[in-house]
């Protein structure tokens, strides 16, 4: 299945990333976090150096990062090579928010708002009194973060509550979340998903048209999040054997339009990650 994406901004483009050998979730991530740069730029001191120092000049200091970031834990898209996957695009998240001086929650989610856990949720401070001295604090934080979330998301997914899976309803958690961090933190919201929300509505069913998920979009409760940049990646990656395209595209469409009613200032719906080498 070929990468889709459906992006709407108040903001420039953002340049896609030239190697998507770093992970396979390159064009979702690089969408996530509007100030995500190129990962192909060596694997030298001197080359990550170069990058993180790329990653700093883009920040935007008036309104640093807060990635929520969001995991389905139910059992359809629950595979090894999946997890794997997100737990690759996590961490380039987690190292642009460090380097912005940012937040991140990272969190696993089921049939419900109340069936979540949070794996990491903080601040990641880079102490120094130059760029360079913080920049070399980087990649230590982030070793410590990622541990912290792998550790974590294994006894998580297995201690999930009930049935089923809500995805809509992360929307809100998202929302609530962004309004407790307070100051002027930017919401960077990633779901990792296969889009296939079961709870209140069956999206796997079939496909659904434009108007259909528009439709369903304006009966779907979710709080308005301004300036916010959502992104929904993985939507019909599932761990058996993949749906009809045609459903996929229905995937597409509900999320694009559910992002749209939260009045969200950038909107991605990826209906797959991109392949190894392209």
């Amino acid at each position: 299945m070929r990468l889709t994406t459906r992006t709407t901004t108040d903001s420039p483009r953002v340049a896609p990333i030239p190697s998507p050998r770093c992970f396979r979730l390159t064009a979702a991530v690089a969408l996530a976090v509007a100030t995500m740069t190129a990962c192909s730029v060596g694997s030298s001191p001197h080359g990550k150096l170069a990058r993180d120092k790329r990653i700093l000049a883009s920040c935007d200091a008036a309104a640093p990062p807060a990635s929520d970031i969001q995991l389905d834990g139910t059992g359809s898209s629950n595979s090894k090579t999946i997890t794997e996957e997100r737990m690759a695009a996590i961490e380039q998240i987690v190292r642009t928010t460090a380097i912005c001086s940012g937040r991140v929650r990272v969190s696993v989610f089921a049939g419900s708002s109340a069936a979540t856990a949070t794996l990491f949720d903080g601040l990641l401070p880079l102490h120094g009194a130059t760029d360079n001295a913080r920049l070399k604090r980087v990649a230590p934080v982030v070793d410590d973060a990622m541990t912290e979330i792998r550790d974590a998301y294994g006894p998580a997914v297995a201690g999930l509550q009930g049935k089923g899976s809500d995805i809509t309803a992360q929307y809100r958690l998202a929302g609530e979340w962004i309004n407790q961090v307070g100051g002027n933190f930017r919401l960077h919201l990633l779901v990792l998903t296969d889009g296939f929300q079961n709870v209140g509505m069956d999206l796997s069913k079939r496909a659904t048209s434009k108007k259909e998920a528009a439709e369903l979009a304006n009966k779907t409760d979710v709080p308005k999040l301004p300036g916010a940049s959502v992104t929904v990646a993985g939507l019909g990656r599932v761990a058996g054997s993949p749906p009809r395209s045609d459903i996929v595209e229905g995937l597409v469409n509900f999320y694009d339009a559910l992002c749209k009613k939260t009045g969200a200032a950038k909107c991605v719906s990826v209906t797959d990650y991109t392949s190894e080498g392209r």
